[in-house]
């Protein structure tokens, strides 16, 4: 908790903003939607309610039918008429009587009801299974199914039996046994069967089921679905899977879902159950909370970009002034002078934009006023520098020419005076701080020539420089001390032959010249108080120091002389320069 307090406390304002921003949308999102989701099942509910609710009216209305026939087979076994042809017919002997009394069965079953909807047929069985039928559709019905009726209807002892329908015969069948009442001697006088269509009794109900794509089942009270009489898997399982009496609830079948309400009938113990895919139950359900959904995302999206906007509103003044105050940190600004003409808001973020502004302005004018007196003091330290070159390099100069005097060679005494007036001539013509490389190599080789009479062999001089590289300017008189010093700490310091070679490279914007030698070279310590000024050394020791002030004073800290050097092995010293001696300005400026 500590680190992830730390953290959000390092963050920028702007995402803090952003957090608080998102943390409130969402917190607002997450309310809306768990009350989008109560109402939501508060409807669910009510649509069950409403649908057990409408299954009990329909499962009522349903078994009233079913009461009706059952009355209706009841009137018909206690008719006198058919009781008094029944009990004549069980009398007689005589067929052609028999066949009299059978016609006016016939007549007596549709003077009773036989063609009234819903019945399919009335058929009477007399004591010897003669039967005498009327109806919409009379089959004949097989001695198997007439024996299943006569051993359940005497089980019932004159009430009535329910019978589903079978793979022969798709009516429902109620029958009862019929009994002789009017003597009240209950003698059996034959069998009253009446079969019905129950789909024309559910068709009204099933009409407004199929507009939905629901679908009516009707069990027995093993389980048995008895209507419709063609059926699936699925309605076997979705049959199954109810528990209880009545009460509603979702099955999972295969990949889909399907809602069930249920309720079980008192008259006749069956159980009605609805079903109906879930996603067309709740279409509309679903279809309200994806719009809702998509309009809480579209919000969203559309309050969280606003916020953004607002925040960044409020950041991004902040930001930029931050931005300058860090490019004013790194030194990126050539100039601390603003435009005037900016304008910001006046709130606290533009006012903080405006006093920066004023103070960049102040040190603008402080620069400028100091500027000028910089200049003059750098021009003079540089021009100190310069002329210190001189004294050394004349003195060492004399010095070579009195020994070449002294030992006769008045030929050698007169070039190495033509090269020391050469050079010393350079020195007061050139008024420019920059001088070609060629041009500072031709004093380079006339301080050669010089020293090359005193040293004779044992000093080996070279150079490597590419052709393009001579118009490079350098500062006048920087590789001759060098040079000096080479010859110096290293070529008089052995016995034998000392090379010193200068070469020269372009890496990018950069130009790299390196004077090496092959002396006794210096250890690491030495080379440290050489460069920063510690080290005494032989003569007036104004070689290395000099030169490295010069060019960081000519061309900024980035540039200057790197020392490399191992005992033994030699010195590598080093110059780094812009390519082309730098801009006009700074060689004007360090030519004054």
């Amino acid at each position: 908790m500590r680190k992830l307090k730390s953290l959000f406390s390092n963050l920028k304002m702007k995402y803090k903003l952003f957090c608080l921003l998102f943390l409130i949308l969402v917190s607002f999102s997450i309310g809306g939607l768990v009350l989008l989701q109560y109402a939501l099942v508060a409807y669910n509910d009510e649509i069950h309610r409403q649908s057990a609710q409408s299954l009990k009216v329909s499962s009522a209305l349903i078994e009233n039918e079913i009461e009706k026939m059952k009355g209706f087979s009841y009137r018909l076994s206690t008719d006198p008429y058919l009781q008094s042809y029944l009990y004549n017919l069980k009398e007689t002997d005589d067929d052609y009587e028999a066949y009299l009394i059978g016609v006016t069965i016939k007549k007596r079953l549709v003077d009773l009801g036989a063609f009234e909807d819903s019945i399919d047929s009335i058929q009477l069985y007399d004591t010897t299974d003669r039967g005498y039928s009327a109806g919409n559709r009379v089959i004949s019905i097989a001695n198997e199914r007439l024996l299943q009726y006569k051993q359940g209807t005497n089980k019932k002892d004159g009430g009535a039996e329910w019978f589903a329908p079978d793979d022969q015969d798709g009516s429902f069948v109620v029958a009862r046994e019929v009994n002789a009442y009017p003597d009240l001697s209950f003698e059996r006088l034959g069998m009253i069967v009446v079969r019905f269509d129950m789909q024309d009794i559910v068709s009204s109900f099933e009409n407004s089921l199929d507009e939905r794509e629901m679908q009516l089942l009707i069990s027995d009270s093993n389980g048995e679905i008895i209507f419709p009489q063609e059926t699936t898997k699925k309605d076997s399982f979705l049959m199954a899977s109810v528990q209880g009496n009545d009460g509603y609830q979702l099955v999972n079948y295969d990949a889909d879902r399907y809602f069930v309400t249920y309720s079980s009938a008192a008259y006749t113990n069956w159980t009605y159950m609805i079903t109906s895919p879930y996603s067309q139950l709740f279409q509309a359900v679903n279809l309200v909370k994806s719009t809702v959904l998509t309009i809480y995302l579209l919000l969203f999206v559309m309050l969280l970009f606003l916020g953004i906007r607002f925040i960044k509103g409020i950041t991004n003044p902040i930001e930029a002034l931050n931005r300058k105050m860090k490019r004013v940190q790194k030194g990126e600004v050539e100039d601390f002078k603003v435009e005037s003409h900016v304008r910001f808001s006046k709130d606290e973020a533009g006012q903080m934009h405006e006093n920066f502004n004023k103070m960049m302005n102040q040190i603008h004018s402080l620069i400028e006023e100091n500027y000028k007196k910089q200049l003059v003091i750098k021009d003079a330290e540089f021009k100190t520098l310069q002329a210190q070159i001189n004294p050394h390099f004349l003195y060492n100069t004399l010095e070579s020419i009195n020994w070449s005097a002294r030992l006769g060679k008045h030929q050698e005494t007169s070039r190495m005076a033509t090269s020391l007036g050469f050079i010393l001539r350079s020195s007061l013509e050139t008024k420019e701080a920059l001088i070609p490389l060629a041009d500072e190599l031709e004093i380079v080789n006339h301080y050669i020539t010089i020293q090359s009479y005193r040293f004779q062999e044992r000093l080996s001089f070279h150079t490597d420089i590419p052709d393009y590289l001579l118009s490079c300017k350098v500062p006048k008189f920087s590789l001759q001390p060098l040079v000096e010093n080479a010859i110096r700490y290293g070529l008089q310091e052995i016995i034998g032959v000392c090379t010193i070679r200068i070469e020269a490279v372009q890496e990018g914007v950069n130009t790299f010249i390196s004077i090496t030698d092959d002396g006794p070279g210096m250890e690491k310590e030495v080379i440290n108080k050489l460069v920063s000024g510690d080290y005494r050394p032989k003569g007036t020791g104004l070689g290395i120091r000099n030169i490295d002030n010069r060019l960081r004073i000519l061309f900024g800290p980035a540039y200057g002389i790197h020392v490399m050097s191992e005992p033994d092995v030699g010195t590598k010293i080093i110059l780094k320069i812009p390519y082309e001696g730098g801009s006009d300005s700074v060689q004007s400026a360090a030519g004054r």
